[in-house]
């Protein structure tokens, strides 16, 4: 769905500006709704556009693409430890609030994201941040409430690639075994929301992102062994 960000960037779709319906895009660019769906995903995490429930999407002006946070590269890897530990409070619960509230619709958007996760890893292009970014957004939706897609649409498009390229670089480890590894901590997260389990997901997101915080603070000793002082 290249079309939709090259008419935003092209100037076609100006900051402000309303995006078609669901329903005009499939007609004109003869899609699915679920790939239109995915689309729109994709766009938010970018930071291109935003939903607001009950009214339309909406282009955003181009200063607003970055996160409240900052730019990724003003982030220094202690400060995507910190906002790790954020994110497991925030995301332990809404993993909870999706086992519970989950619908047949959300659990094949997050499905369809880790099937994609999978061909990134299995084909190894490496390339799987757009997949994971859809997977956690595709989980806060299911919470049913909003606030939880606000605020991880702000953090994921930061956060998960800084994650991933800082880990897997910095430790030099293997690209394919890492993304391995993040992948089986999704399909725990996955299962446990599928049976509604509430527990057994919050504790999956919880070990999920305990563990890319681990990996993180591994790979920060590895590229900078001095002791750090309080």
């Amino acid at each position: 769905m290249a079309d939709l960000s090259e008419r935003i960037r092209g100037g076609a779709l100006r900051p402000g500006d309303k995006m078609p319906t669901e329903s005009e895009i499939m007609n004109q660019l003869g899609v699915s709704r679920t790939v239109v769906r995915e689309a729109i995903s994709r766009l938010q995490a970018a930071r291109l556009v935003q939903t607001r429930h009950g009214i339309g999407t909406f282009v955003l002006e181009p200063q607003a693409q970055q996160s409240f946070l900052g730019a990724a590269s003003e982030l220094t890897v202690l400060d995507v430890m910190a906002i790790l530990e954020l994110r497991i409070s925030l995301e332990a619960e809404a993993a909870g609030l999706a086992a519970q509230r989950r619908t047949d619709e959300n659990l094949k958007e997050m499905r369809r994201a880790l099937d994609e996760f999978q061909q990134h890893v299995a084909q190894r292009t490496g390339n799987a941040v757009a997949a994971d970014v859809a997977f956690h957004l595709e989980l806060a939706k299911a919470t049913g409430n909003r606030y939880f897609h606000s605020i991880l649409s702000q953090l994921g498009n930061t956060i998960i690639p800084r994650t991933r390229v800082n880990s897997a670089a910095l430790a030099h480890n293997d690209p394919e075994t890492y993304l391995d590894r993040v992948n089986r901590e999704h399909e725990d997260i996955y299962d446990a929301i599928a049976r509604r389990d509430p527990e057994s997901a919050r504790a999956a997101m919880r070990m999920h992102l305990s563990n890319s915080r681990e990996r993180l603070r591994r790979a920060q000793e590895a590229a900078d062994p001095t002791p750090q002082t309080a």
